[in-house]
């Protein structure tokens, strides 16, 4: 049996001729390339675009290229993943330093509060202690004896609490005409003050008023409930 000759078109032979000839890509070519690739799948990262959409999937001839577009894919995320663990932790610290600093805060205002509590019953306590009545012989404003040491314990409070002030009330029995029981209350008043100034203290801290016999502790017409009403009180202002 006679096989017959099957002749390849001139065409194909330059073409494959030419293939055949083709020079292989230089160790720089290669590296330019993977270089280049490794940039698209960073930007592809960075874009959006998922590791699956590798472009160069099915580039036989070219493998270093879908490496290199794997690996700057694969980088992108990588960098992603780290700036995002460090604004984690830097939002972390952030967070508990603002509570510490919120906590710090509320240690010293409650500290403070206290504080101020702790003063404040102590300044109560002392004024309940000092602020007491003194009282006046009928139609007299003199300052008895036995008033001083009441006085000198009121100076020496405000001497211990210096922004004390202190309304300093005149009071008189109810014999005698508002008038006259108004004038007298203020005679005593302002005797309890001149004593008050002899003492240190000045004057400036005090105001002083009447209310003649307005104001009686107690209503018995008789000389035990008279000598109570007869008085001076020291108010805080």
């Amino acid at each position: 049996m006679r096989y017959g000759t099957y002749l390849v078109p001139a065409a194909i032979v330059l073409t494959l001729g030419s293939l055949a000839c083709k020079p292989p890509k230089t160790a720089e070519q290669i590296k330019q390339e993977t270089q280049a690739a490794f940039n698209e799948g960073y930007q592809a990262f960075k874009d959006g675009k998922a590791r699956t959409t590798n472009p160069y999937l099915n580039d036989k001839e070219n493998p270093h290229k879908m490496q290199g577009w794997y690996d700057g894919w694969d980088k992108a995320k990588a960098d992603k993943d780290a700036a995002d663990k460090v604004a984690a932790e830097k939002a972390a610290a952030d967070e508990a330093a603002r509570k510490a600093a919120a906590e710090k805060a509320a240690a010293e205002e409650a500290a403070r509060k206290a504080a101020e509590a702790e003063k404040a019953a102590a300044f109560k306590k002392a004024a309940e202690a000092a602020l007491k009545m003194i009282h006046f012989d009928f139609d007299k404003s003199d300052i008895k004896e036995g008033d001083r040491a009441t006085l000198q314990g009121i100076a020496d409070f405000m001497k211990a609490f210096p922004a004390a002030k202190l309304e300093i009330e005149g009071h008189c029995d109810e014999r005698g005409t508002n008038e006259y029981n108004l004038a007298l209350g203020n005679h005593r008043a302002a005797a309890a003050l001149a004593y008050l100034k002899t003492l240190g203290v000045d004057e400036a801290r005090f105001t002083t008023i009447s209310y003649g016999k307005e104001k009686p502790l107690c209503t018995e017409a008789k000389e035990a409930c008279w000598s109570q009403n007869r008085r001076a009180e020291f108010k805080l202002k």
